[in-house]
């Protein structure tokens, strides 16, 4: 097992601590990222993990769509810059990896092949492209091909399989090593799973067990910093992955990296620090989108901080609806600061869903070596 207290070294990269933010669709923008990193340094006293840019879909990056040039902003002392791809295309793949190496775009670049939404893999995307085997290597082979001669490493991202029936996994660890990928991570759910029920820690095992030539992370079910603790001492995975554990929690990844350290925890912030914090994101939502458009992005934040937190009904509402940052200050003051951190503010959030059939193209499971690029995937995009 990789020693918690271990760098993890993803290629050119060396992070002091093994922890990773999943990239999350319409979360996890600069202004999160921002905000992660600002809590880690006054919390913990530097930044030690990997924070990743929300998804983008290759071919909007190669044609320059405005709104996905934004989504890969970079704060201005951020580093490493990580961006992850969602494509189904080696041609396309290749093409956004060169332009983002060439324009200097990022220092790491990670692909998506987990996204379980209907819209994405009926057309053969996201977690349902991995079962085509050699489709699956050339898409690797082509980003990792792109960067060729620089120090910025390809990882990718999938889940266990489509379903029950279909594990796919252990072969993309396998292909997506042999083509060159620094790192692989595994949700350890299947597509059919979305996200609900409980990941399976033993697939994350089974993979490290697979795959040992390159780091294998573990994503699925870390809510608390016990939960990676564990998860890294169960499976022996070289690093964790964390997504919704962190929604209204800015402030995990400082809790993560001391207990993968074997520091103490900081203690959680009461109700008045969380006040300060939920002011902060507002800002820093408001430089990236503009005062309007960063508070409604704001709106979908606040049931995740004021979990387990008693602020009364008409306040949620008033914070839910709110449209400026000195409406926010005027809602926030009036919270009563001293209210300590709840303790069943812990646990599951975000979406969790029910479990249904993975919509797929006609014939898709026919023929794993099918190297047919899925038509209009490219064109889709979700979260992982």
């Amino acid at each position: 097992m990789n020693n918690p207290a271990t760098p993890l070294r993803i290629g050119s990269l060396e992070l002091a601590s093994p922890v990773v933010l999943a990239p999350m669709a319409g979360i996890t923008n600069v202004a999160f990222r921002t905000l992660c990193r600002e809590l880690e340094i006054a919390r913990a006293g530097s930044v030690s993990g990997l924070y990743v840019c929300e998804m983008v879909t290759a071919r909007a990056l190669v044609e320059r769509q405005p709104a996905t040039l934004h989504m890969t902003t970079f704060g201005p002392t951020e580093t490493p810059r990580s961006l992850q791809l969602y494509t189904v295309d080696p041609e396309t793949t290749y093409r956004a990896a060169k332009m983002i190496v060439d324009e200097n775009m990022a220092d790491h670049i990670d692909m998506n092949f987990g996204c379980p939404v209907p819209k994405v893999t009926r057309k053969g995307g996201g977690a349902a492209l991995p079962y085509k085997r050699t489709l699956f290597g050339r898409i690797v082979a082509a980003a990792v091909r792109a960067t060729e001669g620089t120090d910025v490493p390809v990882t990718v991202k999938f889940r266990v399989g489509i379903d029950d029936a279909n594990h796919t996994h252990l072969d993309a660890g396998r292909i997506a090593a042999a083509e060159g990928a620094a790192a692989v991570a595994l949700h350890a759910r299947t597509a059919a799973q979305r996200y609900s029920g409980s990941a399976d820690w033993n697939e994350i095992a089974r993979l490290k067990e697979h795959v040992t030539d390159v780091p294998v992370l573990g994503n699925g079910d870390i809510f608390a910093a016990a939960d990676a603790v564990r998860m890294m001492a169960e499976t022996g995975c070289d690093g964790v992955v964390v997504g919704r554990g962190c929604l209204g929690r800015p402030w995990l990844f400082a809790e993560l990296s001391a207990a993968l350290a074997g520091r103490p925890e900081p203690v959680p912030p009461t109700l008045g620090e969380v006040a300060v914090i939920v002011a902060r994101h507002a800002e820093l939502l408001a430089d990236h989108h503009g005062e309007d458009k960063g508070l409604r992005e704001l709106r979908k934040h606040v049931s995740w901080y004021l979990r387990g937190f008693p602020a009364g009904s008409d306040l949620r509402v008033a914070l839910a609806l709110v449209s400026s940052l000195a409406e926010l200050d005027g809602l926030l003051a009036q919270l009563d600061p001293t209210i300590p951190f709840p303790k069943d503010a812990e646990g599951p959030r975000g979406r969790q869903g029910s479990p249904g059939n993975v919509a797929l193209p006609d014939g898709w499971l026919d023929d794993p070596e099918d190297c047919l690029v899925p038509a209009g995937a490219d064109l889709m995009h979700s979260g992982g």
